[in-house]
């Protein structure tokens, strides 16, 4: 590579990360936190998330809607979660953030708490809690960091291999803007492998593009039942199976469904879930999500309810799964590291805070280089004063 090619990808590499560098330390900071988000939780809701076990069977959905209703009778819900353990308490969600935790067995409140701050964290994450506006430039900060991963790998290569054992190794005994430099560069280095699949698999999640994207080249399509009979142009049919089946429905609003019956019904039909969770989505749909035990990819069948008629609109069952729906729903284990389990996360929360350090280390390097730049004028104005002064002083003799 010429020096001239060199320089040019170290400007764009500079500008890139002088531009996003505060955006990639929020994200990544936030990112290594969210990482253990399922044993911070356990460890905070430990006192709540469970009861005494007793010899006694779930007490229903029914029972614990009705006890909901006398506690908060002005509240909507916006998500109940079951998880198939018999002492877990049912999680009832609110639109004011309040969650509400019922004994499994007698529908009574344990526990009534706001959102934890873990979903602040997350919505830092995913937005810079700015709602649309930050979901965009979250987006589209974590495409150039892609592009300042790609540049860093050109800028981190040695002109000659016989260089390479010092761009991997950090000279400790090295000055301290040695030190901040290698810091930059070799642990980028190290961590650039962890911060690409990460950031890809984040983009995933934000971009339809980069889903069809990763759709075409598993040459699949993403699987999308939809319930013969009911109208949605914006379904796609992929193997109509059965006829839906209608829920009753009772009137609060526009979009209350019977959650009971919703739920006893499909832990019928398809048992063995190890959680379920019912969310009320901003279309006003109801969608189940039945989480089941699995080795490695998630295993989770989801069902839509049309609101008001309860009547099941379209579902994806796990035992379906196309290579593009594995990739769905690995995804986001792939982006926290919990696919490979806690090596995984160590890996994933580690890669993380290098990434947060990247920007401190670059912002310090341009900034010593920039001083050295102000020291090389200044010298350069004061030897032309001089020489100019002597000069002059020259002519004045003469």
């Amino acid at each position: 590579m010429t020096k001239k090619f060199k320089d040019t990808i170290r400007q764009i590499h500079l500008w890139l990360g002088l531009g996003t560098g505060l955006v990639v330390f929020i994200v990544s900071v936030t990112g290594c936190l969210y990482v253990f988000e399922k044993e911070i939780r356990e460890y905070i809701q430990k006192d709540y998330a469970y009861v005494p076990l007793e010899n006694k069977a779930f007490v229903g959905l029914d029972s614990i809607s009705k006890s909901f209703v006398k506690i908060a009778p002005k509240e909507k819900i916006t998500s109940v979660k079951v998880t198939n353990v018999p002492n877990a308490t049912v999680s009832i969600t609110t639109p004011k953030k309040h969650v509400y935790y019922f004994d499994p067995y007698t529908g009574k409140l344990v526990k009534k708490t706001s959102t934890d701050w873990l979903v602040t964290v997350k919505n830092i994450h995913t937005s810079l809690l700015l709602g649309e506006p930050g979901e965009f430039i979250m987006h589209w900060s974590v495409v150039i960091f892609v592009l300042m991963l790609i540049s860093g790998w050109i800028l981190w290569f040695p002109n000659q291999m016989r260089l390479l054992k010092q761009s991997l190794t950090i000279k400790w005994n090295a000055s301290a803007k040695r030190i901040n430099y290698d810091l930059h560069n070799v642990l980028g280095f190290y961590a650039s492998g962890f911060l690409i699949v990460i950031s890809l698999s984040g983009l995933y999640m934000a971009f339809d593009s980069v889903k069809s994207a990763a759709n075409f080249l598993t040459g699949t399509e993403l699987s999308d039942v939809k319930v013969k009979g009911h109208k949605d142009k914006g379904a796609k049919i992929k193997g109509i199976k059965k006829e839906g089946h209608k829920i009753k429905a009772e009137a609060k609003g526009d979009s209350v469904i019977r959650y009971d019956e919703i739920y006893s019904d499909l832990a019928a039909k398809y048992p063995g879930a190890i959680s379920t969770q019912l969310t009320t989505r901003k279309t006003g749909d109801l969608r189940v999500r039945m989480t089941y035990p699995s080795n490695w990819v998630r295993n989770i069948s989801t069902f839509i309810y049309k609101p008001g008629t309860g009547k099941l609109s379209k579902y994806k069952l796990y035992q379906n799964f196309t290579a593009a729906d594995i990739m769905e729903s690995t995804d986001l284990d792939l982006h926290t590291g919990q696919l490979f389990g806690l090596f995984g996360k160590i890996m994933a929360c580690t890669a993380s805070l290098i990434s947060a350090s990247l920007p401190v280390t670059g912002f310090i390097i341009w900034l010593k280089k920039k001083k050295k730049g102000k020291k090389r004028e200044k010298k350069k104005l004061v030897f032309f004063t001089r020489r100019t002064t002597a000069h002059a002083a020259t002519e004045v003799t003469v």
